[in-house]
């Protein structure tokens, strides 16, 4: 188990050029938009170089976080033990820190959830259900809440999958029990701060997001059959709206955009657009749509229009957010994790093709400015995209590779 550099590169901050880090799952809002800026727009024949490729991760499907110029994932080892592995922006690896078991089944094993990073601290949730507290410096766990226990939840089909919101002092996650289906939890102590019990449904595997709607903070997410909307400060239910999906498997974060709210699922489902009551305690469907039936790879708005990847019928999708109208669809690009940088979305396709698309979105058609093939790393192409500090961060299975996708 070690690092692999293929490229040695000297990352400068040069003019233009904005390295924004994301401490985070799919970026510092989670809605899919990573900040950095001073990005090729388009890419070379084959894509851009490998940088590096960081090896002897095992087993898992965490994306890359990046915080302070370090970078963060998860993994898990023979031993079945979970562990939170520290990089350089060179790809070399600073630490190892074991938090605790993870996710045992053959057919994908170890960990789901990206890490969230609080400066020295990581906050992560196992798909057995435990959600720790670990300190980054010292390399050991702080504190740990089973959350299924605690709240009494049962864990889902595919093993909890959440990437833990941090909303202020509070870690926000859906356990999915009688005793509390989404909690707020202290993240010095991992006590509760607050439970909503005035609905009951399991949780599904959607990380939560936070907005402010005519000066209230509303917190959303998606358990097995319902879009909620909480007060984020309480945690109490303000609306709910049902939305169910086959094997209930809700695993993409609403967007929020101006009174409106945008989910989706998979398997033909589709999702549609709720608009918000000036005080947030009331939704109305404003439309309803089903050829972007997005399963769990992310939704990108940009400019009006929003981007993602078809589960039923595979391919790219545009749909237009004020009325749903459907702008095109093209099977040149099939069903891959979809996020946004400096003017392009790129697109993951997976599980087994492993094709990189840069695309420049618009609403007129399918406009591709390069590929590239994942050939480093193994097993299944799931993992979300991350872009910092002028690179794309792929991970795949063992492996995380970078690829420079600097102007500069």
């Amino acid at each position: 188990m070690k690092t692999i550099c293929i490229v040695g590169l000297v990352f400068v901050l040069a003019a233009g050029i904005v390295s924004a880090e994301t401490p985070r799952f799919r970026g510092p809002e989670g809605d899919g938009k990573f900040v950095a800026t001073g990005l090729l727009r388009e890419w070379p024949e084959g894509g851009p170089s490998i940088a590096w490729v960081a090896d002897g991760l095992g087993d898992g499907y965490s994306s890359a976080a990046v915080s302070d110029g370090v970078i963060y994932v998860s993994g898990m080892t023979p031993d079945q033990m979970g562990h939170l592995y520290v990089y350089d922006l060179e790809g070399n690896r600073t630490k190892q820190i074991t938090y605790g078991p993870e996710t045992q089944e053959d057919w994908a094993p170890g960990p789901r959830a990206t890490p969230t990073i609080d400066g020295n601290r990581a906050y992560l949730l196992s798909g057995p259900g435990v959600l720790y507290a670990i300190d980054i410096e010292a390399g050991s766990v702080l504190w740990q809440v089973d959350i299924l226990s605690r709240f009494n939840g049962e864990n889902i089909t595919w093993k909890l999958a959440e990437s833990l919101l941090l909303d202020g002092d509070n870690i926000i996650c859906t356990p999915g029990g009688t005793e509390g289906v989404v909690v707020a939890l202290d993240k010095m102590t991992g006590e509760t701060v607050w439970a909503m019990t005035e609905l009951h449904d399991s949780a599904s595997y959607c990380a939560p997001t936070v907005f402010t709607h005519n000066d209230r903070r509303i917190l959303v997410t998606m358990t097995a059959t319902n879009v909620l909307g909480m007060d984020a400060d309480t945690g109490a239910l303000l609306w709910h709206h049902g939305h169910t999906t086959d094997y209930d498997i809700h695993a993409v974060t609403p967007l929020y955009h101006e009174g409106v709210l945008y989910y989706t699922s998979g398997y033909g489902s589709g999702g549609g657009v709720l608009a918000l009551s000036l005080d947030g305690e009331a939704v109305i469907e404003k439309w309803r749509d089903t050829s972007l039936d997005c399963q769990h790879h992310g939704v990108v708005l940009v400019d009006g229009y929003l981007y993602g990847t078809a589960h039923r019928r595979p391919g790219m999708v545009c749909l237009e957010l004020e009325t749903g109208r459907e702008m095109w669809q093209s099977r040149d690009v099939t069903q891959g994790n979809t996020v946004y940088a400096d003017g392009m979305l790129y697109v993951y396709e997976g599980p087994r093709l492993g094709r990189v698309t840069l695309i420049k979105p618009s609403p007129e058609g399918l406009d591709v400015r390069g590929q590239l093939m994942v050939t480093e790393g193994t097993e299944r192409h799931w993992p979300h995209p991350t872009i910092a500090h002028g690179m794309l961060l792929i991970r795949r299975g063992d492996a995380l590779i970078a690829y420079d996708i600097s102007a500069g």
